[in-house]
C-alpha cells in the first residue's frame, strides 16, 4: 500500500477532499458509493477497509469491476442492519439530498461510526436563487436533474442544513465549501450559503471525545 500517495490521483475532486479527511487504515462505510471510486483508491492507497452501498445497476457492476465489496442494503430501512461502531468513518456524499428522512438516516451513522463525511448540494447557491427568480426550478453541475426526474427529495440550504446536525447529536468539526468544480472555497457562514455550490461537513458525535478519534 501507499498510505502517503496524493488523492489528487485518480479521484474526482470533491472525492480527494474526502480522502484527505479519512485516515489510513480506517474502516469505512460508503453509503451512495456510486461506481466505487472512492472506496476503490482508499483500499489501494490508504491501506483502508471498506464497504459500499448502491442500488444503480450501472454503478453496481462498475464498482464490482473495481473489487469493491458491496452489499444490498436499504440506506432508508435497514442500516439497523449494522452494529454500533462497527466502522471508524461513514461517508455519505451527494446523497443526503435523496433519503426518506435524512434524520433519522444521521442518526443511524452516528451509531454507526464515531466519524461522518456528509456532502451536500447547496439550495442556496447564488445561481439557482437567480433561477428561482426567473421562475425556474435550479440546475446545475450539482442539482443537474429536471424537477420532475429529479431523485432528491429534499432541498436545503447550508444555513437550514447544519441545524440538522445539531438535532441529532453531531458536532461540526470541519466544513469545506466547494466550487461547482469540488474545490475547496475559503468562506464563512453566510458567504458559503451564497457563493458554495455544495459542502463537505466532517461531523463526530457531541459527545465524542475528539482524543479517541
Amino acid at each position: 500500500m501507499e498510505p502517503n500517495v496524493s488523492p489528487s490521483i485518480e479521484l474526482r475532486r470533491d472525492l480527494q477532499v474526502i480522502a484527505r479527511n479519512i485516515p489510513a487504515g480506517s474502516r469505512v462505510l460508503d453509503l451512495g458509493c456510486g461506481d466505487g471510486e472512492l472506496l476503490s483508491w482508499l483500499i489501494r492507497h490508504r491501506a483502508c477497509t471498506g464497504t459500499g452501498i448502491e442500488r444503480e445497476e450501472e454503478k453496481v457492476l462498475a464498482a464490482i469491476k473495481r473489487g469493491v465489496p458491496l452489499v444490498e442494503v436499504d440506506i432508508d430501512s435497514q442500516l439497523d442492519l449494522f452494529a454500533p461502531d462497527s466502522y471508524d468513518v461513514v461517508v455519505l456524499s451527494r446523497t443526503l439530498q435523496a433519503v426518506l428522512r435524512p434524520d433519522l438516516v444521521l442518526t443511524q451513522m452516528r451509531r454507526i461510526a464515531p466519524r461522518l463525511i456528509v456532502t451536500m448540494p447547496n439550495f442556496g447557491f447564488w445561481p439557482h436563487r437567480l433561477r428561482l427568480l426567473s421562475g425556474h426550478m435550479p440546475r446545475s453541475k450539482d442539482l443537474p436533474y429536471s424537477w420532475y426526474a429529479t431523485p432528491n427529495l429534499h432541498h436545503a440550504t447550508l444555513i437550514d442544513l447544519e441545524p440538522l446536525f445539531r438535532d441529532v447529536e453531531l458536532k461540526q468539526e470541519k466544513r469545506i465549501p466547494l466550487s461547482p468544480h469540488g474545490n475547496p472555497r475559503a468562506l464563512g457562514q453566510f458567504g458559503a450559503n451564497l457563493l458554495a455550490a455544495s459542502a463537505i461537513y466532517v461531523l463526530v458525535r457531541a459527545d465524542q471525545d475528539p482524543t479517541r478519534l
